[in-house]
């Protein structure tokens, strides 16, 4: 299955190719023979990029689990961040349950995601209103591509491991947990979306 939103740039590297193609053909060009081989790499490495596996969710409404695929590269708090390499699932997972009570977008640089000062970095907060307080999700876009997808707006309900949005190529996501949540995973860890757990209600 294919990423939501991965289907115009999938079909732009497909019509680009075969242009190529055509004009290697009848103009006998090896130039456009190299890029037409150039094209066809590209659009087998977005097919794997854009790649959205199925996936349950087995945790309950008094957990937090991953909403992005990558590495634990900062717990600041009650925050965690995630930074998504390129070889990682870029689709973004509701970690709880709730409301979206807040959306908001801001431009910004192209500080490269897992640097500190990517917070200033196009990003999208999510501020979801749960049964435990909000929790919010922030989604920062990388350094190569600063293009944010988020597939809900202002009042849809989220159920926990839903996808929610991505970011495409090099990306990092943030979570902020209640401070009834206890935070479970490490600096360093590597975690998946929708599957992870890394908050659970502190009783």
């Amino acid at each position: 299955m294919l990423a939501k939103g991965s289907f115009s740039w999938i079909l732009t590297a497909i019509i680009i190719t075969i242009i190529f193609g055509l004009i290697a053909y009848f103009e006998n060009s090896q130039i456009f023979t190299f890029f037409t081989y150039i094209g066809i790499v590209a659009i087998i490495f977005l097919l794997w990029f854009y790649r959205d596996p199925e996936r349950s969710t087995d945790w309950c409404e008094n957990s937090i689990i991953s909403p992005a695929d990558g590495k634990i590269i900062d717990i600041r708090g009650h925050k965690v961040c995630i930074f998504m390499n390129v070889q990682n699932v870029h689709v973004n997972r509701a970690p709880i349950s709730g409301k979206i009570k807040k959306v908001e977008y801001r431009k910004g640089g192209y500080i490269p995601a897992y640097c500190k000062d990517s917070e200033r970095n196009e990003q999208n907060s999510i501020t979801l209103d749960t049964n435990h307080g909000d929790v919010i999700v922030t989604q920062i876009a990388g350094v190569l591509v600063r293009r944010i997808v988020f597939y809900f707006e202002k009042g849809d309900v989220l159920t926990q491991g839903e996808r929610l949005g991505m970011i495409r190529f090099g990306s990092r996501v943030d979570v902020t947990v209640p401070n009834s949540f206890k935070i479970l995973c490490e600096k360093g860890d590597k975690v998946r979306a929708g599957k992870s757990l890394i908050a659970k209600m502190d009783e």
